[in-house]
């Protein structure tokens, strides 16, 4: 009991110590980026075309993970994946993306995990890029399937109208019968005349 008195519960306190004095300080630095956050999303929107291309090129070579967090805010997902969050925001850093620098030097010093609303700020920056391209990947496979759907409206009319030729074409044949008619009726006319005018050419029997 004597060792554990005087050597581990000292270490343990000075650790606790430690532990609140560096979260204190986080949450200090946490206040100050928040004050600036008003100028950090006027230069975003300023700016926002120009940094499109240079932000999708860092977020795509970056890990799964940091894009599931940029996607999504994920409480206490930040510290499991702190290494990577430092290398992400380093890169946005580099090409001055507003808010990242500050919120790099916070995460180098502070850790991830005691400053995670500065980073997810950037982060939600970051992520609007990336929602408006996945919107426009869904929209085009809805385009492309549209025009299929044109044969089905096409064919039943076309049916139909196969149907009102063949229906034409019936009442056409009927009319034509009453014409045919006539015509027969005409032959036995003219063979009685021809018959009576060659019958008087006959010379007379002798009786």
């Amino acid at each position: 009991m004597g060792y554990w008195k005087s050597t581990v519960v000292p270490k343990f306190k000075k650790l606790f110590e430690k532990n609140n004095v560096k979260k204190a300080a986080a949450a200090d630095a946490c206040k100050t980026y928040d004050e600036a956050k008003v100028d950090y999303s006027k230069e975003f929107e300023e700016k926002k075309a120009e940094f499109e291309a240079k932000v999708k090129e860092i977020y795509e070579s970056t890990t799964d993970e940091i894009k599931a967090v940029v996607k999504e805010r994920k409480e206490g997902a930040l510290k499991k994946i702190s290494a990577g969050v430092d290398k992400f925001l380093e890169e946005l850093s580099k090409i001055e993306f507003p808010g990242s620098k500050p919120a790099h030097e916070l995460c180098t010093k502070y850790g991830p995990a005691y400053v995670e609303g500065p980073i997810f700020f950037v982060f939600e920056q970051v992520s609007t890029y990336i929602v408006v391209e996945e919107k426009k990947e869904e929209e085009a496979p809805a385009t492309e399937a549209t025009p299929a759907a044109e044969p089905e409206v096409v064919a039943p009319v076309e049916e139909t109208s196969t149907k009102e030729k063949e229906i034409v074409v019936e009442e056409e044949k009927k009319e034509e019968v009453p014409v045919v008619v006539p015509e027969v009726d005409k032959t036995p006319e003219v063979t009685p005349v021809k018959a009576e005018e060659a019958a008087p050419t006959e010379p007379p029997k002798a009786c």
